[in-house]
């Protein structure tokens, strides 16, 4: 049965979508037939990863959510961006982009959306691209949108870094998704510094939150220097960090 799975931070600079590409990325790597929705509508940017620009995106989820198209058609086979290996194992990965024309954002802003649509169309990609999994990027901090994206997941994925503001908001964000019974809950650490503790942090962390570290991804030059011009796991696939993803992955393969 296919999955729903959220990865979501209560404050921005996380690594969110960074995580969110590698890790479903990895699953793909893996046979599954991935799909990730961005609903940073706001303030998009996934799509970067996936070497899309403004000109590659003619349709965007904001079309759908105003009545332009189906979501199927706002989806994007970026398989063969990736590399021979994973179309070979019979993975796919498509993704919809949100726009990120000036236009587009401001409408979002100046008017909403009814985001009662998008659980109809996360449900109508999974049927209509017979996905596996489908990653949900989620907007930072706690908003309708968000709440709707926990409430329906099967797996929730929270990021943060070892960061006081990130615990405050971290703990937040635990309660509300226990409140609203997610089946699978665990939190991620991005940007450790590698001269940290790895263990003594993690036992830190799952005392404080009571929920299972899945990963900590270290602080790396390398991740910087890539700039996100590409999937990290797929330019370094030997690296820490990488290492680090396929744990958080095979933790989401073998919970679902």
């Amino acid at each position: 049965m296919s999955k729903i799975v959220s990865i979501h931070s209560f404050r921005g600079g996380t690594g969110k979508s960074n995580t969110t590409a590698n890790v479903s990325v990895t699953a793909a790597r893996q046979g599954y037939r991935v799909g990730i929705v961005d609903t940073d509508i706001n303030s998009p940017g996934i799509h970067v990863l996936f070497g899309m620009e403004e000109d590659d995106m003619k349709i965007a989820l904001n079309d759908y959510l105003w009545g332009k198209c189906s979501i199927e058609d706002a989806a994007y086979d970026v398989t063969d961006r990736l590399g021979a290996g994973i179309k070979e194992g019979g993975g796919r990965v498509y993704l919809v982009p949100s726009s990120i024309k000036a236009g587009e954002i401001t409408r979002v802003l100046r008017d909403g959306y009814d985001v009662g649509l998008l659980n109809d169309g996360f449900r109508d990609l999974i049927d209509e691209l017979e996905l596996d999994y489908l990653f949900i990027d989620t907007h930072p901090g706690l908003n309708e949108e968000t709440l709707l994206s926990i409430a329906i997941s099967d797996v929730l994925l929270i990021v943060l870094r070892l960061d006081k503001q990130d615990f405050q908001g971290t703990a937040v964000t635990v309660d509300v998704a226990r409140k609203l019974d997610v089946p699978h809950m665990a939190l991620v650490v991005n940007k450790a510094l590698t001269s940290y503790d790895f263990d003594q942090w993690r036992r830190r962390v799952t005392d404080t939150y009571h929920c299972s570290v899945v990963g900590i991804l270290p602080l790396s030059e390398d991740v910087v220097r890539l700039a996100s011009e590409g999937i990290f796991c797929l330019h370094y696939p030997d690296h820490p960090v990488s290492k680090a993803v396929a744990e958080v992955a095979q933790w989401v393969l073998a919970t679902t």
